[in-house]
């Protein structure tokens, strides 16, 4: 059986399809198919003379999204979707669909495409999301698995939290409360002093109560754990990581990406080296006190507000120009159609151009506003990144603001050998890791500090207790960094069926 992603190999042969019409068009004696089968889309060229009056007219009339074959000739045509053309010689409907397909063409609300996401992954920009979504999962097993990490599976139902319950879903197991696991890294801890390396990749949950677009309420997690390894030796792994997956997806998925229309200028500086820093030192350049390049951060959110400024400025003066040229009465019917659409395109990108606006003034307030000791919230992540269009490693975190697991520094007390990866464009961080404190005493203590069930963790001390070695790992959530390597500007796209505040269907 041939497929679509195989006719660059049959230009000029007969072949065989089968699949679905994503939509369609026709004029004088002819159909213009959109055809898809799963593995890409190419058009189908239905003319009456070749196929029948029959055929013609079952196909002219054939309902978005039913099943058909078709038999024709490949001819190689770039213009066209895909690159390919079938000249159809025979067809074959296989089941007619209703009338009325819920996603059409037209321009559908945020709510009604997640209320049909069972339809809506049809789609050509969804279908691309996922291929690319497959191509990182399959790095990411290859690049552990040829490095001799062992995949292992954690626990969903867990008794104990790695970082407290507030965020959890509590379920009633056997008379017991049990949670959905938000991590399976004590778990990997444990793995780790068995096999040495290993890593999990699973579903994990949190239940926070966030409609924002980088949060989902059920997401997949990758997790190695590594014995032996201190905190460097952990950001050495998380850069060769992150920077096989995306050289991967680069090199596999070029299709897909210009179906996103992604511009992948940042995603080709992931094979530099990663920026590392303090987070002292992150601090510093956030808020302006620390310049890089010899510009300081506020003097780059000045200088793209008045570049956003003056791109509105043009904007507003094309409307101006165009609605001015329509009132004239001098434009033919077919002049005044094309400026009235170009007009409600400029106004649109005035929108965007606002948000925008409005963003680097939430930047510079949060920049100029941040205390030390705090986290990263997303407009610090999206300053320190731009300071530098690359992906930026943080580390040492006040222990304040990091999980009890996390081992302090004995040279700079006070600070946790944490590290958080964050993406360049404003993606954030997109991995968290670091080393895991081996001191016994001092877990207890931490403990006791986060107000978490000593019992439930006794498993875990054991691990200090025998066997007890240096080691470290991280979290990287799936989701996030298909987020960022497709361009989606929200979580929800890079899921099949997403799980987030507020939604349970489809």
């Amino acid at each position: 059986m041939i497929y679509i992603k195989d006719l660059p190999q049959h230009e000029g042969q007969v072949v065989q399809l089968k699949g679905w019409n994503a939509q369609k068009r026709d004029s004088k004696g002819l159909v213009f198919m959109t055809f898809r089968d799963g593995t890409g889309f190419c058009q189908a060229v239905i003319n009456q003379e070749v196929v029948g009056n029959d055929n013609f007219e079952a196909a002219k009339r054939l309902p978005q999204e039913s099943s058909l074959a078709i038999t024709g000739t490949v001819v190689k045509d770039e213009r066209q979707v895909g690159g390919y053309e079938i000249q159809v010689t025979e067809l074959s409907i296989i089941a007619v669909a209703e009338e009325n397909y819920p996603i059409s063409p037209k321009e559908h609300g945020v709510d009604f495409l997640m209320d049909n996401r069972h339809m809506w992954l049809r789609s050509r920009r969804q279908w691309a999301i996922m291929r690319v979504r497959n191509s990182i999962i399959y790095a990411i097993h290859t690049f552990f698995q040829e490095r001799g990490f062992i995949e292992m599976d954690a626990p969903i139902f867990t008794g104990n939290a790695c970082e407290g319950t507030t965020n959890l879903f509590e379920t009633d197991y056997y008379g017991e409360p049990a949670y959905l696991s938000q991590s399976g890294q004590l778990y990997g801890e444990a793995m780790a002093m068995a096999q040495g390396l290993i890593y999990t990749f699973g579903p994990t949950f949190r239940a926070e109560k966030s409609k924002t677009r980088r949060h989902l309420s059920e997401f997949w997690m990758i997790e190695p754990e590594m014995a032996f390894y201190d905190l460097k030796m952990d950001m050495d792994v998380i850069e060769a990581f992150v920077q096989f997956v995306v050289g991967t997806v680069l090199q596999k998925c070029e299709a897909e990406l210009k179906v996103l229309e992604r511009d992948t200028t940042f995603l080709e500086r992931v094979k530099e080296p990663f920026i590392r820093m303090k987070y002292e030192d992150a601090v510093s350049v956030i808020k302006a006190e620390m310049p890089i390049n010899g510009r300081t951060s506020l003097q780059m959110l000045d200088e793209e507000e008045a570049a956003l400024v003056a791109a509105a400025k043009a904007i507003q003066a094309d409307i101006d120009e165009r609605e001015a040229k329509i009132a004239g009465g001098e434009l033919k019917k077919g002049e005044i159609n094309f400026n009235r659409n170009k007009i409600d395109q400029l106004k649109n990108d005035l929108k965007d151009n606002a948000e925008k606006q409005d963003s680097v003034k939430q930047w510079k307030s949060s920049a100029q506003n941040f205390k030390r000791g705090d986290d990263f919230g997303g407009a610090d992540e999206t300053v320190l990144t731009k300071m530098f269009g690359q992906p930026v490693m943080v580390y040492n975190w006040p222990q304040a603001v990091k999980a009890f697991y996390m081992k302090e520094d004995d040279n700079d007390l006070g600070y946790a050998k944490g590290v958080d990866l964050l993406a360049p464009e404003g993606y954030g961080e997109v991995v968290g890791g670091g080393e895991r404190e081996t001191d016994i005493e001092k877990l207890k203590r931490k403990i006791v500090e986060h107000e978490l069930p000593m019992e439930a963790f006794e498993w875990y001390l054991d691990l200090r207790k025998f066997g007890n070695v240096p080691h470290a790992g991280f979290g990287l959530g799936l989701e996030r960094l298909v987020a960022w390597i497709c361009g989606l500007q929200h979580i929800r796209e890079t899921i099949p069926f997403p799980r987030s505040y507020g939604r349970l269907l489809p």
